[in-house]
């Protein structure tokens, strides 16, 4: 009965859900309903095609590539963005005098709208930008080449700026993990003679368990959904090589004026963030109850 007394009412958060359903629920299931569509965005009149657009897909090669640039995008940058990330934490964690200077220029390009880093580095790798001019400089003018133009490279420069621009982000939460381990247990293993990589391993890695969760969380995330650094470097080009699904939903919807066909990709975006999130929830989570 005392356990009954004190909990919270149900309806108190039924105005959290009313909005909830309001702003996310609805929208969603309209988008449900306008993904098995031919409509164009514009005409009222349009035809429910059932599952068209979305055995369409198979038979698509561009959303096909689409889907395989978005996997290996977020891979890459979940992989590499956490990986530079706990290095320059566990460099700024130590004992240096510069330490405070050197977190605030490292976050710095995380606090820089995406649209405008994705901006200044098209201009930086273009066949005249500064990257190519630097290279012809120091005598390795035969590296010289359009970053962004060849099919083979501007996925990864996409890649690496993103790392560029978010690897300062990974790093504080990563430092706020490194400064909740009590100076005690450092001063013990010093004491037992334990060598930085043994210490790491043993001591630093489980308690950090918790910011690697929350890093690896958002780094997969905001891979599978990345947009605007693509759109604004590429255009997803050159051809198709760096179409995302994000960017592929963008050019049926806007410019082909294919709005169920690019709806019905939003779907399978959403179903493969959900899967994605979920399982690597899911496997994160046992990490950290195992290292508790």
């Amino acid at each position: 009965m005392q356990g009954r007394r004190h909990a919270p009412p149900w309806w108190f958060t039924l105005p959290a859900l009313l909005l909830f359903a309001f702003v996310v629920l609805l929208p969603s299931a309209r988008g449900l309903h306008y993904a098995v569509t031919d409509w164009d965005g514009l005409n009222p009149d349009f035809t429910v095609v059932g599952l068209d657009n979305f055995t369409a897909m198979a038979d698509d090669p561009d959303a096909f590539g689409a889907v395989r640039h978005t996997l290996v995008v977020a891979v890459a940058i979940t992989v590499l963005q956490n990986g530079l990330g706990l290095l320059l934490a566990l460099g700024v964690n130590s004992a240096i005098k510069s330490r405070d200077v050197l977190r605030v220029l490292l976050f710095a390009p995380a606090m820089i709208a995406q649209i405008v880093t994705a901006y200044l580095w098209r201009n930086l790798l273009g066949p005249d930008g500064a990257v190519n001019s630097a290279l012809g400089a120091i005598g390795l003018g035969g590296l010289r080449r359009d970053w962004l133009g060849d099919p083979d490279l501007a996925l990864w420069m996409i890649v690496l700026v993103v790392v560029w621009q978010y690897a300062g982000y990974s790093m504080v939460i990563f430092l706020a993990g490194l400064q909740s381990v009590p100076k005690e247990i450092y001063e013990a293993a010093a004491i037992d003679g334990t060598g930085p990589v043994r210490r790491f391993w043993s001591i630093i890695r489980p308690l950090l368990a918790p910011a690697l969760t929350i890093n690896l969380m958002l780094s997969i995330i905001g891979g599978l959904k990345l947009f605007d650094q693509v759109y604004a470097m590429t255009g997803g080009g050159p051809g198709h090589a760096t179409d995302t699904i994000s960017t592929l939903i963008y050019k049926e919807a806007f410019t082909l004026g294919e709005f169920g066909y690019s709806i019905a990709l939003a779907v399978v975006l959403t179903v493969i963030v959900a899967v994605a999130s979920g399982a690597q929830y899911t496997v994160l989570s046992r990490g950290e109850r195992a290292a508790s």
